[in-house]
């Protein structure tokens, strides 16, 4: 499981690993649904809260990883950030292999119940310095057309700000904090 800030590297790491990835932000909720948690305050009160948990679907993405284990492969959405909203589906085979790897900002909210599953081989939290995981976020959000600019630009400075918390909340639901050249050198180890 990798888990960490949006930025902090958990797509470039899985894609090293060169195992199967379960990209748990394919299932965010679509970006209609009115049960989406927004902004209270701040420059980007009235959006939506894509940042907490409740934007995300909890019990479809502990179900997919639980059919990958089990099955050894599962259908699993499609998620378009910009479009606020799921295009499409796929088909994720792990091919005979005997680890994937599930990444996404919700990661942690998982992994005490895959744990207590037995599904879990290991949990990390990916952190780099808050600047540095700033910069990588809002020049990737920039390039994808994520939303509009100064959206991403005031959502970048709230995220700086509440980096350390996150990663506190990853590291208190069992994930391990490393950078990602250590997450890295340790999961070669264990695949």
């Amino acid at each position: 499981m990798l888990a960490g800030p949006s930025g902090a590297g958990k797509s470039r790491l899985a894609e090293r690993l060169g195992v199967p990835v379960l990209r748990l932000d394919d299932f965010y909720k679509d970006g209609h649904d009115p049960s989406l948690p927004l902004i209270t305050d701040g420059a980007n009160a009235g959006l939506v809260d894509w940042d907490h948990p409740d934007s995300w679907l909890h019990d479809d993405a502990l179900a997919a990883l639980e059919a990958l284990c089990r099955d050894g492969k599962v259908d699993v959405p499609v998620y378009e950030i910009s479009r606020n909203g799921r295009t499409g589906s796929r088909i994720l085979d792990l091919e005979g292999a005997e680890l994937f790897v599930a990444e996404g900002i919700f990661a942690p909210e998982i992994v005490p119940e895959c744990r207590a599953r037995g599904l879990l081989a290991a949990a990390y939290c990916l952190t780099q310095q808050p600047l540095v995981t700033f910069w990588r976020r809002l020049t990737r959000d920039l390039r994808e057309h994520r939303k509009p600019p100064l959206v991403l630009l005031r959502r970048g400075v709230a995220l700086l700000r509440d980096q350390r918390r996150v990663v506190a909340h990853a590291q208190q639901l069992g994930c391990r904090v490393a950078t990602p050249d250590r997450a890295y050198a340790e999961l070669v180890r264990l695949r």
